[in-house]
């Protein structure tokens, strides 16, 4: 997305499932045109023809192309226009090299849900598309909607983090949203009573952190307010989001290499299973 723009050319995967109909279904709220939704099936090295399945190719395709006719039938109801991608290979290799390929400057994913595995681990596909893509990811949970009117911004004073908040200053200009920008000192319960002289620097360094974000939304005469708060980060964000009622959680996540690309971070990923609301994680560059 270059500067001054809204988003606009999609990505959006799907494999059929509510959680992933629904993310598409808050797309269009995105975006009605260049819209591409993409399913992907997995190769089968076997032959299922020794097993006495005939038809074999057309069985493995027959989820791909089902979650599509369902996409094709939520766009026509909305009047959107899809290109609609039936792949074959690994998801997450598959979104992002269609991502790039295609100039396409949003993934869209689903959010499975808020139990108690999925509230530790973001799903694997989801995970490793946030750490192999260059490009911005949407994840929406379910029951969640996409809006723009109160944006929460989460700060550490990163570089990722510094990029994130100009996507998130930006958004809010361009959406006329009402920002929030918040720095957690995720401060260790069991030191904090001995060490009262870094717990005080640690605050100075959040409200800091803050401070710039604000002072920047001011300049651009955006509606602000800053929040410090201590506790445990994901738990901190999420509950503010809770509380704010805030339709949107902007984040950083940084390039990796090898296997590190598989942990967007701690934060993030925590952030994403307990979130009330669509979490965007704006990517750093390499």
């Amino acid at each position: 997305m270059t500067s001054n723009t809204k988003y606009s050319r999609l990505l959006v995967g799907v494999d059929g499932s509510a959680a992933s109909l629904h993310a598409l279904r808050e797309a269009f709220k995105i975006s009605t045109s260049w819209v591409t939704v993409v399913a992907v099936t997995p190769f089968y090295e076997g032959d299922l023809r020794l097993l006495g399945v005939p038809k074999s190719d057309r069985i493995i395709q027959e989820p791909c192309d089902t979650a599509l006719a369902l996409a094709q039938e939520m766009a026509d109801e909305v009047g959107a226009v899809i290109q609609p991608r039936c792949e074959r290979g690994e998801p997450h290799e598959r979104l992002v090299e269609l991502a790039a390929a295609g100039s396409r400057d949003l993934i869209v994913l689903g959010s499975s849900g808020h139990n108690i595995l999925e509230n530790l681990l973001v799903g694997s596909v989801t995970r490793r598309v946030i750490g192999f893509t260059s490009k911005d990811i949407l994840v929406v949970p379910p029951k969640a909607t996409v809006g723009w009117e109160k944006i929460l911004m989460a700060t550490d004073g990163s570089a990722h983090s510094r990029q994130a908040a100009d996507r998130a200053l930006e958004l809010a200009r361009l959406y006329g949203s009402e920002l929030l920008v918040v720095s957690v000192l995720d401060f260790p319960a069991g030191i904090r009573g001995v060490a009262p002289v870094a717990r005080l620097e640690l605050l100075k360094i959040c409200e800091n952190q803050v401070a710039e974000v604000v002072t920047r939304a001011e300049a651009l005469k955006l509606q602000v307010e800053g929040f410090i708060m201590e506790g445990v980060a994901y738990t901190a964000i999420a509950e503010l989001a809770q509380e704010q009622q805030a339709n949107l959680i902007v984040m950083g996540s940084h390039g990796q290499t090898g296997l590190l690309r598989l942990l967007m971070g701690r934060v993030t990923e925590r952030v994403i299973g307990h979130a009330p609301c669509p979490v965007l994680v704006v990517k750093g560059k390499e």
